[in-house]
């Protein structure tokens, strides 16, 4: 089999797939590097495989020796991967951080205040001075500042409170490198909250891997990564970009939309999973970036069906075109279906009564 993403055939891969022939056919097995760290991004319009293939990747990471994957499920379509005993993975519903794993100069970002705004500045030194959420009220409402600007702070943090997503107890960076794929649930999070457990888990993997030699390399994979290159969670994701690779942590980012990336997303990527593409912006966003060794256009590569892939390998300097191989574990990715619905309404029994009257009965029994 061939390895993407090295030159040599030692350590543990991915089998992402085959390779597409000419005639459409399947050729040769095709896997993917595990050993080293990589910064890797898989695109692609929505129902031709992005999602599929970040699943695939979770699947043989959390296999591998050495490897601790971390998936962030924005939409909630990863817990298959927890379904069976193929896959050692976990799913965390409700996943939490300690607050004290974000960096004080995080908190007025978190609120879209300036450091040196007045309730910025009280929030930053609350964050400076304590560990939780409720030590941080308490240093706000003992600060020597004006009422207003110590009720404003008051309120930010009793909002950080309400999403749920800070504990004292919450998921380290111990926890999350513990071999098994950790899957964050971030469904039932609005944008800025799961931004901040973004930025809290990266920042906690990346610091782990600078401070020791944790015992397994961690894969920070991402599902619609651009929502979170937009905000709070940005300068993390970015210092895992282009720092991360030293200390032995890898990013796989995932998005519909590549033109809603950061440039330093594409250009330090040294793996690029293409699926198909058809918007005029997302094709440049990637062509601007396509290396010398890429021959014709990035537009006359990208495939048209369903599962494949162009793959831009920089590490050998190649490019190949691959079908990738089906989930082991339930894909949760796909679109809802009305047909599907009333397949298992004509399925289910008929209760006799005609729609009005179980209605009524409805209603008549909730009071």
């Amino acid at each position: 089999m061939n390895v993407l993403g090295r030159d040599d055939s030692a350590g543990p891969t991915a089998h992402l797939g085959h390779y597409r022939a000419a005639d459409g056919s399947d050729g040769a097995r095709v896997g993917l590097d595990l050993d080293r760290p990589h910064a890797a991004l898989v695109v692609g319009k929505r129902g031709y495989g992005k999602s599929h293939t970040l699943g695939v990747l979770a699947e043989d990471a959390a296999r591998a020796a050495g490897v601790a994957p971390v998936v962030v499920d924005p939409m909630g379509g990863f817990d298959g991967l927890a379904v069976g005993d193929g896959v050692p993975a976990s799913v965390v519903d409700d996943p939490r951080v300690p607050a004290a794993t974000l960096p004080p100069s995080t908190w007025p970002a978190l609120f879209d205040l300036p450091a040196t705004d007045p309730v910025g500045a009280l929030l930053w030194e609350a964050a400076t001075e304590a560990a939780t959420l409720s030590a941080m009220t308490a240093h706000v409402e003992a600060a020597a500042a004006d009422g207003g600007v110590r009720r404003a702070a008051r309120n930010h943090l009793a909002l950080a409170d309400s999403w749920g997503v800070f504990d004292a107890d919450g998921l380290g960076a111990d926890a999350l490198l513990s071999g098994a794929t950790t899957v964050l649930d971030c469904s039932g999070l609005d944008d800025r909250a799961a931004a901040a457990l973004v930025r809290a888990v990266a920042l906690g993997l990346y610091g782990t891997c600078v401070d020791r030699r944790p015992a397994r390399l961690p894969w920070l994979l991402i599902d619609e990564a651009h929502v979170f290159f937009d905000g709070v969670a940005a300068p993390a994701l970015e210092t895992v970009l282009t720092r991360g690779r030293t200390p032995g942590v890898s990013l796989v980012a995932a998005t519909q939309r590549p033109s809603a990336l950061p440039p330093v997303a594409v250009s330090q990527a040294d793996l690029l999973i293409a699926h198909r593409l058809t918007a005029e912006r997302d094709v440049e966003a990637l062509a601007a970036a396509t290396p010398t060794y890429l021959s014709g256009t990035l537009r006359e590569r990208l495939p048209t069906a369903p599962g494949g892939a162009v793959v831009v390998d920089d590490a050998t300097e190649s490019v190949h075109g691959v079908q990738v191989r089906r989930r082991e574990t339930p894909h949760g990715g796909a679109d809802p279906r009305a047909s599907e619905r009333a397949d298992q309404s004509s399925d289910a029994p008929q209760s006799g009564h005609s729609p009005s009257t179980t209605g009524t009965g409805a209603a008549q029994s909730g009071q």
